[in-house]
C-alpha cells in the first residue's frame, strides 16, 4: 500500500483505487470510485498495466504454478470491461517464454477473443534514454475496429525503433551531480547546485533547477510552493568488514576481483560496483533486502534511492513514500518512466493512425 501513497502524492487528484485488483470495477465493492462513478459506460483510449513479474522473472524460481502468474487475467477481465481503443501490459521478457511459450499463447488467445489485435516487443531501456541495461516485453493490443489489423506488429516495431535515442546514457551522466553525502534520517538534504562543468542532457531532465524539453522545472516541482531539496538521497548503513570490500572493488568490478582474504569468490556477482562510463544493469526491487550489488561507482557506499530511481529515468521532483525498504521496493518495481513514455507515444501514434483511417475526428 505503501506504492499507493507514492502514487496519490505525485498525482494529487488523481482517482486512485486501493484493493485487491480481483475486486476493481465489480459493482458494490467498498471504496469503488472508479467503478461507482461510471467508468466502464465511458469510451476509455488506452488502458496500461504491469502485472507481478515474479513468478515469470529469471531470478526467481519461474514457477508455471505461481498464482501471481495468473494475474494477467485480471488484466484481460479489466480490458474486457472497459473495452479501451488499445492497451499496453508490461512484464519481464521471460513472460512470453515461459512454460515453453504457452504462457503467451494463453495471452494472446485471450485478448483475441476480447476482440484485440495483439503484438509483442521486446526492448532495451537504455535504447530510450534510460540510464539502465533492463530488458522488458510490452504487449500492446489494439481494437478490431481500429483497422490496423495484422499489421500492427509491424507498426509496433517501426514506431518504437523511431523513439529510440542515439547515445546511451551512462551512470556518471545520470547521477554524478548528486551528493557524496547522504541523508542520516532519511529526511530531505539542501539541493545540490549545478556542477561548474554544467549538466549533461540527462541530468536537465532530471534536476528541479533546469528546464527540459520533456518536463519544465514548474512540472518537476509540481507546480507547489516550497523550498527545493534533495528527497530520498539515504541509503542502507555499512559494516566494517562490508566497508573493506567495497573499498577494494575497482568501478565495473565484480566479486570475482576480489583477493581471497576479502571474498572466496562464491558467486561472483555477490558484489558489484557500478561502471561510471556505462548505463547501470538492472536495477531490481531486491535492492531492499541486500544492496551489495548496487555499488556507488566513486564513494565507498552503496547507492542511495535517489540515485536508484535516476537510474530508472525518475526525474528529483518524484518522491517516494514509506521506509527505505519500501522505497527501494518501489523503484526496482517500476517501469522506467522514459522507456514507458516510448510505449506511450508508440500506443498514441497507433490510435491517430486508426483515427485517421477510418474517419474518426
Amino acid at each position: 500500500m505503501r506504492a499507493c501513497t507514492t502514487y496519490a502524492a505525485n498525482f494529487t487528484g488523481v482517482p486512485l483505487y486501493r484493493g485487491d485488483i480481483a475486486r476493481f470495477l465489480l459493482d458494490g465493492e467498498a471504496g469503488m470510485p472508479l467503478g461507482a462513478n461510471g467508468l466502464a459506460q465511458r469510451r476509455i483510449d488506452v488502458v496500461y498495466g504491469g502485472p507481478p513479474c515474479q513468478g515469470f522473472s529469471q531470478i526467481g524460481p519461474r514457477n508455471p504454478d505461481d498464482p501471481r502468474n495468473r494475474l494477467y487475467e485480471e488484466f484481460v477481465r479489466v480490458v474486457e470491461t472497459l473495452k479501451p481503443r488499445a492497451f499496453v501490459l508490461e512484464n519481464v521478457p521471460n513472460m512470453m517464454a515461459m512454460d515453453r511459450g504457452r504462457f503467451k499463447e494463453r495471452i494472446f488467445e485471450a485478448f483475441r477473443q476480447a476482440g484485440y489485435s495483439v503484438a509483442a516487443i521486446t526492448v532495451m531501456a537504455s535504447e530510450f534514454g534510460v540510464p539502465q541495461h533492463r530488458r522488458r516485453t510490452f504487449i500492446f493490443g489494439l481494437d478490431e475496429e481500429e483497422g490496423v489489423g495484422g499489421r500492427i506488429a509491424g507498426r509496433v516495431q517501426t514506431l518504437m525503433d523511431t523513439l529510440k535515442t542515439a547515445k546511451r546514457v551512462t551512470v556518471r551522466e545520470a547521477i554524478g551531480d548528486l551528493p557524496e553525502e547522504v541523508s542520516m534520517d532519511d529526511g530531505p538534504l539542501a539541493y545540490p547546485a549545478k556542477a561548474g562543468s554544467g549538466c549533461s542532457g540527462f541530468q536537465e531532465f532530471a534536476r528541479l533547477d533546469c528546464d527540459h524539453p520533456m518536463l519544465s522545472t514548474a512540472r518537476k516541482r509540481g507546480q507547489g510552493p516550497g523550498v527545493e531539496a534533495l528527497h530520498n538521497h539515504h541509503t542502507k548503513g555499512m559494516g566494517a568488514r562490508r566497508r573493506k570490500i567495497v573499498a577494494a572493488l575497482k568501478p565495473g568490478a565484480r566479486g570475482d576481483a576480489l583477493p581471497s582474504s576479502l571474498w572466496s569468490g562464491k558467486r561472483g556477482h555477490k558484489w558489484r560496483r557500478l561502471d561510471p562510463d556505462k548505463p547501470s544493469y538492472t536495477i531490481l526491487a531486491q535492492m531492499h533486502r541486500d544492496l551489495s550489488e548496487w555499488i556507488h561507482p566513486e564513494h565507498d557506499r552503496w547507492i542511495t534511492v535517489r540515485e536508484a530511481a535516476r537510474l530508472q529515468s525518475f526525474h528529483d521532483g518524484f518522491v517516494f513514500h514509506g521506509s527505505e525498504s519500501q522505497q527501494l521496493k518501489q523503484v526496482g518495481n517500476a517501469v522506467p518512466p522514459l522507456m514507458g513514455w516510448a510505449a506511450a507515444q508508440t500506443v498514441t501514434k497507433l490510435l491517430e493512425e486508426g483515427s485517421h483511417r477510418i474517419g474518426r475526428r
